[in-house]
């Protein structure tokens, strides 16, 4: 292992010819030099999605730039305010911090992929790639995430629901990649919880994502809600129109109630192979009510949740 550690001199791999290269740079640097000078590679991480566009698709990648050596992605760190996640992070590594600060996420990342896929894939190429029904975004948009972009030396910061825009089109500009996450810190009185709906309990793709993060006063009014799915919509999304539903009120059932039948209304899923419509429809606002027997009968819960098991 030291003879193998003796190679590295810390400088990029580059390999191939013009036509078909490959790159793996070793600084955030390296990187934004290269991705700004070739917008149109294809950056690799976990390989979880991209191998597939390849053994799938059989698409041709001419140009590729790995992140996984790049050190500055590969750290996580706590501030005052935040965790902050380097975009090249697997959730194997990430899981055991996140649920320190949020261990109600317990069954949520337990049923993250596999093991082998969670060991490779990345948290920045999850969040990059957008898909619909990608298990973290929820449940990292309720947390009010946020991300910080970097093409060239210029960095911005973004919330992580802005940087979807349509299925498949994102807010990133060529050139430009996800760099780090950051996750807001746990605050008093905040209840997180994320509920994933499949037609298997282990490795199965989501019919309905849910994330919630919501906020009580010491009066059980709604101080703050975010609440976010995946499934009901060509890409992870926020129920806006839910949540000022219930900002202000008192968290109750009558107006619980009043909320699902708007979530029932705020979206207008697909009916495919893994859910129709209708259930989509029905599956968010229900989630929404199991949230509410978790919070206020949590013993209520417990029971009906060791009685499913």
């Amino acid at each position: 292992l030291e003879q193998l550690r003796a190679l590295d001199d810390g400088s990029a791999l580059h390999t191939g010819a013009a036509e078909r290269h490959f790159v793996a740079p070793c600084t955030v640097a390296e990187l934004a030099r290269e991705y700004a000078a070739h917008p149109d590679a294809t950056l690799l991480a976990g390989g979880t999605d991209v191998g597939l566009w390849v053994t799938k698709q059989y698409r041709e990648l001419e140009r590729v730039i790995y992140v996984g050596n790049v050190a500055e992605l590969n750290i996580i760190t706590r501030t005052a305010t935040s965790l902050d996640i380097g975009a090249a992070v697997t959730f194997s590594d990430l899981a055991p911090t996140l649920l320190s600060l949020y261990p109600t996420l317990t069954d949520l990342i337990r049923r993250w992929a596999s093991t082998p896929v969670r060991n490779a894939a990345t948290l920045g190429g999850n969040i990059a790639n957008g898909s619909p029904i990608g298990d973290s975004m929820p449940a990292l948009i309720a947390l009010g995430t946020t991300l910080t972009l970097q093409c060239g030396e210029n960095t911005r910061t973004l919330v992580l629901e802005a940087l979807y825009h349509d299925y498949q089109v994102n807010d990133l500009q060529p050139g430009e990649f996800v760099a780090h996450i950051h996750v807001p810190l746990p605050t008093d009185g905040l209840h997180v919880r994320s509920y994933k709906l499949s037609k298997r309990f282990d490795q199965d793709i989501s019919a309905v994502c849910a994330g919630f993060a919501i906020q009580l006063d010491t009066n059980s009014h709604v101080r703050e809600c975010r609440l976010a799915f995946g499934g009901v919509a060509g890409i992870p999304i926020r129920a806006t129109r839910c949540e000022s539903l219930l900002q202000g009120q008192p968290f109750d059932e009558a107006h619980v109630r009043r909320a699902m039948q708007c979530l029932r209304d705020e979206f207008t899923p697909l009916t495919d192979m893994r859910a129709s419509a209708d259930y989509r429809r029905t599956s968010a606002a229900n989630l929404l009510y199991r949230l509410f027997i978790e919070i206020t009968q949590p013993e209520v819960a417990t029971d009906v949740y060791n009685f499913a098991r």
